[in-house]
């Protein structure tokens, strides 16, 4: 299979035909780019800050160059937003999801699908089960059950050798990852990349990711943070937008905690990147962020936000 590089990636994969015959292997092997807004010009982070979230999130994507340099026409689109809990500050807006899923439709998407293992009531009572209706949004939740999990072996894993990862995925051409960034008890900080153990089996996220005392002792706090890594060098986002609108930064990720509202938005490639710039909304430092520096060490992405373009607006 001939892999390709994104600007010949954006410009063929309007055609179905393509896509569909590069789409999955791309999601699941390619490593991620940066999106061009136009030949020769990019925007690795893009920022956009105001009161209206569902207006802040449209703008966080047109200034990477809008939806449809992620989603070709006829393209199946998996989103995962964070619905862990329904505290304030704890589960990504409703508004947000519903701009990316108008975004994805107005781009051509032929069907959009929501992924998670929680329960309905999470997605009941943060509000997004109705965003979703409405949306024309399919919500799949997969059951507890191995069977509905593949398992992915990590190529050069440090401390996770196997994912577990939802199979319906790999049903789907294009990723959409929507996480909240807000406090972690263990590793500090939730964001793109811990969002992804919300596609990996519970069971293997409990056995092998989350060790004893993983809150206090430094070594599995370590550890936890490295699988974060491992994981995210076998599972690849084409695009993540992130909630930065009100989160918490005590007592997370489940809350209630104390509330913040930077009121952004926050789009780009790059986790590495966009979690690293998330640590500049509060009182936490990129560096002293095992999953970041490591993911960066390993070349999943570029923690240096000074040597990135970020635009950033106020609407």
């Amino acid at each position: 299979m001939k892999k390709i590089g994104r600007r010949e990636f954006i410009r063929t994969s309007a055609k179905v035909g393509v896509f569909a015959a590069l789409g999955r292997e791309y999601l699941a092997q390619r490593p991620t780019p940066i999106a061009y807004t136009q030949e020769g010009d990019l925007v690795d982070i893009s920022v956009v800050k105001g009161a209206d979230y569902f207006q802040a999130t449209r703008k966080a994507v047109a200034q990477l160059g809008g939806m449809q340099k992620f989603v070709p026409k006829g393209a199946r689109v998996a989103i995962l937003p964070n619905v862990q809990r329904w505290h304030p500050g704890t589960f990504t807006k409703p508004d947000i999801v519903r701009a990316v899923a108008q975004m994805c439709k107005q781009a051509g998407a032929k069907e959009i699908n929501c992924l998670s293992w929680l329960e309905m009531k999470n997605w009941e009572a943060t509000g997004l089960a109705g965003v979703l209706k409405e949306e024309g949004v399919n919500l799949i939740l997969a059951p507890g059950e191995e069977a509905h999990f593949k398992s992915v072996k990590v190529p050069n894993g440090v401390s996770l050798d196997e994912a577990m990862i939802m199979k319906e995925l790999y049903n789907n051409d294009v990723f959409i990852d929507i996480p909240i960034t807000k406090n972690h008890a263990g590793n500090k900080i939730t964001g793109t990349m811990k969002n992804l153990m919300c596609i990996n089996y519970r069971v293997n996220n409990r056995a092998k990711v989350h060790q004893p005392n993983w809150t206090t002792d430094v070594n599995a706090i370590r550890h936890l943070d490295q699988c974060i890594v491992d994981l995210n060098s076998v599972v690849k986002t084409h695009l993540c937008v992130i909630d930065a609108t009100e989160f918490i930064i005590t007592n997370g990720p489940m809350g209630p905690g104390e509330v913040i509202k930077p009121q952004t938005v926050i789009a780009g490639v790059d986790r590495v990147a966009l979690d690293a710039y998330c640590t500049t909304l509060w009182d936490i430092k990129a560096e002293d962020i095992w999953a970041i520096t490591h993911a960066h060490k390993r070349g999943l992405g570029n923690m240096n936000i000074k040597d990135l373009s970020v635009q950033a607006t106020k609407i």
